[in-house]
Order: C-alpha cells, then structure tokens, then sequence
C-alpha cells in the first residue's frame, strides 16, 4: 500500500459502529470532515466529541444489518467507509457497498489476509500519526503490530519535538532568499545546512525570534563563502 495525504475537507466520512475502535477512527476524522456515526451504542468519548461539536459529529442510533448498510450508504455518500463493528458479516457487507459506491474504505477487523497484502482496491488503512504543525509523521505496521506503531509513534514525537516551528522558519527564509535573487543551488544549500543546523534548532526552543538569528547566521555564511 502507498502511503498517501487525503484533502476531506466538506467530505463526509461514514463509521458503521461506535465502540472504542469506532471512537478512535470518529475522532481523526472530525477536525475536517462531517462524521456520521451508525451504532446502537456509543462509547462515552464519542458522546462528548459530538457534543462538543455537533456540527461536525452526527450520532445515529441504529442497528445495521448486513443488509441495511447499503441503504446507509446511499443516503450519506459518504468519501471513506469505517467498518468498526463487532459482526464480521456487517463490516464485510459495509465493505462492499463502500466499493460499489466507489467510495474508500477501512475494515478495521484486520485479518492474516489483510496484513500480507491482501486487501482490495480502495482500501485503506488510517495510521498513527504524530505532529508538530505543520509537520505530520504517518506510520503503520500493516496491521501487525499495534504495540509497536505505538511505541514508534513515542519515539518520533521525541524526535520531531520542534520541527513545526523549524518548518515554519525554513519556508519563511526559503521565500526571502527567492525574493533577493539568490541562486538556485546557494539558496538549497543554505536552507539545508539551517535545518541541520544544531544552533537553530537550539534557538527555537527558547523562541522564534532566537532561531531566526541563528539561521540569518548560518545563511549568510552560506552566501558569502
């Protein structure tokens, strides 16, 4: 599978289930797209998520069988499909009547088939993320391994500690050295050697305006070499 960024944005995502799982998928989902949640139940974090934005969060109290999900389907039309319920047989039949609406989809009750390879066009598996806006890291194990996306994600959020606002600086310093005319290859080169600069990324931890002096720094050694 290839990893991907996708735009939901006035999209509407489709969770068939509301139990932790259903919550979960509910919840990464909500800050960009209109969820629309089926279950007979609801765990309690998805209750306050919709509360807290009802705008955004539709409950629907219902029980769907493998043969009404289809109809849910065709009245939400939905961009991606969340199969997160407890019966095989509705996630399976959610599944294809994503497909045939041609729609995405996630089944979340991954399966010895699913993890070597075996899912089906539109599929798609939603990743643990970790971010420092605007930076976003994505991983998955492909489904084999929970415990060690988890402890990968622990990992990366020490490691990118800051790099949101080193984004932030670069692309600023990027458009300021386009704007005075530098060249191509010096411009590269001195936005590579900020980013990698030891000084600047210790300068951003005390503020952004410590780090923009340390990278006008380490740029103009750049340019007057």
């Amino acid at each position: 599978m290839i990893p991907l960024y996708h735009d939901f944005a006035d999209e509407t995502v489709l969770v068939f289930g509301g139990g932790a799982v259903g919550s979960r998928k509910a919840s990464r989902f909500a800050d960009e797209a209109r969820v629309v949640v089926v279950s007979p139940a609801f765990d309690g974090r998805l209750v306050e998520l919709a509360e807290a934005d009802a705008e955004s969060v539709e409950l629907v109290r219902a029980a769907p069988t493998a043969d009404a999900v289809r109809g849910w389907v065709d009245r939400v039309g939905p961009a991606l499909v969340v199969a997160a319920t407890d019966a095989a047989a509705v996630n399976a039949a959610a599944e294809a009547a994503a497909l045939e609406a041609g729609a995405l989809v996630n089944r979340t009750d991954v399966s010895a088939a699913d993890r070597s390879g075996g899912r089906g066009a539109r599929s798609v598996v939603v990743p643990a993320t970790v971010k420092d806006d605007p930076v976003r890291v994505a991983l998955s194990t492909g489904g084999a391994s929970p415990a060690l996306a988890k402890a990968l994600r622990e990992r990366i959020e020490a490691e990118i500690d800051g790099a949101g606002a080193m984004a932030e600086l670069s692309g600023t310093l990027r458009a300021e050295l386009k704007d005075r005319g530098v060249d191509p290859a010096k411009r590269r080169e001195a936005i590579r050697r900020v980013v990698r600069s030891e000084g600047v990324w210790k300068g951003l931890q005390k503020g952004d305006s410590y780090g923009q002096e340390e990278a006008y720094s380490v740029i103009e050694e750049v340019l007057t070499r």
